[in-house]
């Protein structure tokens, strides 16, 4: 039986992601579990992790609700947030509460379409609940009639059809909470508070931030950039 209590206990909140990837110097489990003790401690209501190593070490440093994903690349596919049933089957021994993956209309692996990708994935585990990242409205309308339990924006304007658009994406996330009936969740783009509200005036979920919180190098990039644009 699903434990749909985690949603509730997420409802509302920010969702911080604690990510960094081997190139950045802050990559490490420890780091990652202390970061999500920081944010936990500022008030978030849940951590969004890649790797099954953090997920472990985060859920050892606090008690908050995980969504995790695993990021692999493959050659022969696009599709890198939790691309394989492998990457399922390590996941799942890390205990998230959810577990996050590309929702886009790319082939993955070995050809492999997302309608089949998720069958799969559901009959093996038919009592996790599975985000799904979305690039567009229609990936979340085909990620709700498969029978997904939540979608998220995650996705837009980092794939080759939405690249040119601006996140967030506040006219997406507006149809999105109007023609769906599926929980959602803000996630991409959002760097400020004025931003955060703005998704919050629809009726969502929660909402993600992760680089504007938890990725130093990144943040000092953005003001950097800021400083350039001025002279």
């Amino acid at each position: 039986m699903k434990n749909m209590d985690v949603l509730h206990k997420i409802k509302g909140g920010l969702i911080v992601s604690c990510q960094a990837l081997e190139t950045e110097p802050l990559y490490g489990s420890d780091m990652m579990a202390k970061m999500a003790v920081a944010v936990r401690d500022g008030g978030a209501v849940a951590i969004r992790s890649n790797s099954p190593q953090d997920i472990k070490a985060i859920k050892k440093a606090v008690s908050l609700p995980v969504i995790g994903l695993y990021k692999v690349e493959y050659p022969d596919s696009e599709v890198y947030i939790t691309p394989t049933m492998r990457e399922i089957d390590t996941l799942i021994e890390a205990a998230p509460d959810i577990i996050a993956m590309d929702a886009t209309n790319r082939l993955r692996p070995e050809s492999a379409t997302l309608e089949n990708f998720f069958y799969e994935v559901r009959k093996k585990y038919p009592d996790m609940l599975f985000m799904a990242d979305c690039s567009c409205f229609e990936d979340a309308v085909k990620a709700e009639k498969l029978g997904f339990d939540v979608v998220g924006t995650t996705l837009c304007g980092y794939t080759e059809e939405t690249k040119h658009i601006v996140i967030p994406d506040y006219d997406l996330l507006h149809r999105m909470t109007r023609e769906l009936n599926i929980p959602i969740i803000a996630e991409g783009g959002i760097w400020n508070t004025e931003q955060l509200k703005r998704v919050f005036e629809e009726e969502i979920l929660a909402a993600v931030v992760g680089t504007a919180i938890t990725r130093p190098r990144e943040i000092t990039r953005h003001f950097i950039s800021a400083i350039h644009k001025e002279q």
